[in-house]
Parts: C-alpha cells; structure tokens; sequence
C-alpha cells in the first residue's frame, strides 16, 4: 500500500501519514481505458445543437425563377438552391446528441488509473482539510504558494461542496475545483498537481472499491 504523508493547507507536514489502497491507488496505468473514459466524458459535454437550413427549410423558392427551355439561362428549379447564393446547405450539420456510454466498471477503472499515476509521478498531495473561512482569491495563493504549484494546472478536491474554495479558485486560470462526488479522468490527468482533501479519500474509496 503506498504511503502518503499529510500536510496542512500552510504546505506543512503534520508528522501522519496515511495509507492508500492498492486497489484503487496501485494500479498499472491502462491507456485505451483512460483515453475511453475521456473520450466520453468530453463529448458528453457537447451540446450538439448547431444547425443548417436545408433547401426545404430556407424561406421563399417555391416558384421557377425562369421557364426551363428558350432563355439561354442554365435549368433552374428554384431560387433556394444550393448552388445559389441565399440558398440551403448541403449536408451541412444537424440536432444530434454526441453522448457515448461506458460501462460503470470500464469508468471506475479509469479513475483508478488515473489515481494511482498521479500517485507514482509523486503529483498527488494529501491535505489534512482543505477549507477557508472567507471566498478570497488570496487564500488559494497562499496555499499553491506553500506547495510551490502556483504556476503549475492545479487541481483541489474537497470533501464535499465548499462554497468558499470554488469562489476563492473561480477566478484562476490553472486552477480547478471539484468535491469528491465529481472526480472525473480528466482534470485527473489535464492537471499537474492534484490536492485532495484527507476526508474525502475513504469516500473516493468506498465508491471505487
């Protein structure tokens, strides 16, 4: 089981030390499951709502802008059509939903994955509780300043919701903020440094188990 100490949000060690299970923190990194999970989780994210006029749709046309023989003109069927300008689209994009499935088991294995390389790059950091007592974006610095990730893609799970971090990080670029019920393969992996709160790692493995 691979040990992790636990610091404070000052960036210090408290002298504990916490074990991780290998099951959810010890896993051999499985990439087409990982690139599966994240695959999904973005397009899931589309809205799929852009949309074109087909020649049926655009407004007016109906009547032969001229007879079909004698003018000299090319045949000409309607003024909607796709040839000419004003016209409807052809084959352009419609409606459609872009969500893909995965199998519960295939996507807690992603997150294990996920977990356990953070683990064996040295990027995950245990903090004993991750809480403010004001929505300031200054006490977000300080804390990434103590862990010297100010300038990296950071990422802090909290036990829980907690308002005052989310407002304190709303407003910074490389830094997001989940609660340990939204854990997702990609801000896993899409960040350097993932700060996660002591609390919520029973949780994280009571559902990953």
């Amino acid at each position: 089981m691979p040990k992790l100490s636990i610091y404070n949000i000052a960036g210090q060690a408290t002298g504990e030390e916490i074990e991780l299970n290998d099951e959810e923190f010890g896993v051999p990194f499985n990439e087409p499951v990982v690139h599966q999970a994240v695959v999904m989780q973005l397009a899931n994210q589309r809205q799929g709502t852009s949309a074109t006029k087909t020649r049926a749709m655009v407004r007016g046309g109906g009547k032969k802008p001229w007879k079909q023989k004698g003018t000299g003109h090319a045949r000409v069927g309607s003024i909607r059509s796709p040839l000419w300008v004003g016209g409807g689209t052809t084959f352009g994009p419609q409606p459609r939903s872009y969500a893909k499935a995965m199998p519960r088991k295939a996507r807690r294995l992603a997150l294990r994955c996920a977990l356990s390389a953070k683990v064996a790059e040295g990027q995950l950091v245990i903090v004993d509780k991750i809480a403010f007592d004001d929505p300031k974006t200054k006490r977000t610095v300080e804390m990434l300043d103590a862990f010297s990730a100010a300038d990296n893609k950071n990422l802090i799970i909290t036990n829980g919701e907690n308002e005052n971090v989310e407002l304190s990080a709303r407003n910074m670029r490389k830094v997001t903020v989940i609660n340990n019920s939204g854990l997702n393969c990609f801000d896993l992996l899409h960040n350097n440094k993932v700060f996660l709160d002591k609390n919520a790692v029973e949780l994280i493995e009571e559902v990953l188990a």
